[in-house]
């Protein structure tokens, strides 16, 4: 198990809960910060004395507060600290629930596990420790449904046109005539509709404006 973890944590409550779920997996050294700065403090200080930390347990957003802060996120933190210490293991936990902003903690700031704040967390977060030790990606059951969704579902060129052309302030009755002056088939209004259709329903949206927000999240467009 890991020998040292630091807690990065603005609410005193979740702090104290995560330490002692920590304690319980005889994790030899825990410390705690309530600030992104202190957190960057003790990780810099460990690695001066060769002893730095073998995990990194952090939310995503911090509250501002009189307290002026040069790291201000989550995002940031694990961005600074991977930079000096690439190998540390990295777990967040926090209450963002959307797909796509886990997906890019994943790919884009290297994490190792994601565990959603709410029902049974502490026993999530205790799970996820023991499958990041074994080199393992932890993502919470309440969010790996989500996340799958999207990486299953590929959209056509045509998709793309479609939803392209709506986040463009086209109405939909009117994107037909547009594939049929630039030579885009099918160009039927029911062949619009169905492709929309069929969108929304896989990715368990009601509306061209959500589908429109999702593809932007998602890069797609």
């Amino acid at each position: 198990m890991f020998r040292k973890v630091l807690i990065a944590e603005d609410f005193e409550s979740y702090n104290s809960s995560v330490q002692k779920a920590l304690e319980e997996l005889k994790i030899e050294t825990i410390n705690t910060v309530e600030y992104c700065d202190d957190a960057w403090m003790k990780i810099k200080k460990s690695i001066r004395e060769k002893n730095p930390y073998d995990l990194l347990i952090t939310d995503l957003s911090f509250l501002n507060d009189h307290r002026k802060q040069n790291i201000n996120s989550g995002r940031e933190l694990i961005n600074i600290i991977k930079s000096e210490q690439p190998t540390i293991k990295v777990i967040v936990f926090s209450i963002e629930d959307r797909a796509e902003i886990i997906d890019d903690l994943f790919k884009t700031y290297d994490i190792n596990g994601f565990v959603s704040k709410g029902r049974e967390d502490l026993k999530e977060l205790k799970r996820a420790a023991k499958a990041v030790y074994n080199n393992e990606k932890y993502i919470s059951a309440n969010v790996k449904n989500s996340i799958k969704t999207k990486n299953s579902y590929n959209f056509t060129r045509f998709e793309i046109i479609l939803v392209t052309l709506l986040s463009e302030g086209m109405i939909q009755k009117n994107i037909p005539d547009y594939l049929k002056e630039n030579n885009i088939k099918p160009s039927s209004l029911s062949s619009v509709e169905k492709a929309l259709n069929n969108m929304k329903e896989s990715l368990e949206i009601s509306s061209n404006e959500q589908l429109i927000a999702l593809c932007k999240d998602w890069g797609i467009i």
